[in-house]
């Protein structure tokens, strides 16, 4: 069964980092293409940060270039998005979805999903 699990959320004030963690269970990452996207309450899913699966190409929104960081380690089946100088507007809940096509930001494009972690910044 193919599964993703993120992990590594949490409370953290303005200005600080969390590094949120992308699991694989039952499928190799080496394959996919991995997006970070986020959900804040009453708002649609966006997409944040993704990676290719060939070259390790990322993209970026602009809402968070500079600031968040997405990497993939295919040794420990684990995808990564560093979360620096973190800002309220952060709130949300993050996912991590994969697809064997590279499909940029788009979630409809993806179609494995993790559970979602949540992310709150506030002081």
């Amino acid at each position: 069964q193919l599964q993703l699990v993120e992990s590594g959320g949490g409370l953290v004030q303005p200005g600080g980092s969390l590094r949120l963690s992308c699991a694989a269970s039952g499928f190799t990452l080496d394959y996919y293409a991995i997006g970070w996207f986020r959900q804040a309450p009453g708002k649609e899913r966006e997409g944040v940060a993704c990676i290719s699966s060939s070259d390790g190409r990322t993209y970026y929104a602009d809402s968070v270039k500079g600031r968040l960081t997405i990497s993939r380690d295919n040794a420990k089946n684990t995808v990564y998005l560093q979360m620096n100088s973190l800002k309220p507007e952060d709130t949300a809940v993050y996912y991590c979805a994969a697809d064997l096509v590279y499909s940029g930001l788009y979630p409809e494009m993806y179609d494995y999903w993790g559970q979602g972690t949540q992310v709150t910044v506030s002081s």
